[in-house]
């Protein structure tokens, strides 16, 4: 009579761990990316709406001016939220008939977004100061 033991062996165990650790690392890699990307969309998406409160602020200021738009409660709001989704990093700047705005961005730490009055919406590099319109 033949006496089998069932179960696993200690190295089937260790075999079947390291290929689960294996996976979940690539997993969270690519997590990671996507976070970043989701980050990324959330700055645009801040910054565009940025450029519609704009425009309310031209509308009510008399004479018609973009003067008080990085004063503006709703403006500061929205850029502060792109900010901090892109990494503390961005300006808001205004004169009195032009304004823009740019918030860096997670996946390429380099550039920006950047927003303006003339209609553009573009990814940048960096500027080292705020700026009036994009480049």
């Amino acid at each position: 009579m033949k006496n089998f033991k069932k179960g696993f062996t200690l190295i089937e165990l260790l075999v079947v761990v390291a290929i689960i650790g294996i996976l979940a690392s690539v997993v969270l890699a690519s997590l990671n990316t996507a976070r970043a990307k989701g980050a990324d969309a959330a700055i645009k998406a801040n910054l565009s709406n940025i450029r519609a409160q704009a425009e309310i602020v031209y509308d009510g200021a008399s004479p018609n001016s973009y003067a008080t738009v990085c004063a503006n409660t709703t403006v500061d709001a929205a850029f502060d939220a792109a900010v901090l989704a892109g990494g503390n990093d961005g300006a808001c700047a205004n004169a009195e008939n032009t304004w823009s705005a740019w918030a860096g961005l997670k996946v390429t730490a380099t550039d920006a977004w950047c927003v303006d009055s003339n209609g553009v919406s573009k990814q940048i590099t960096k500027p080292v100061a705020a700026i009036v319109t994009c480049p």
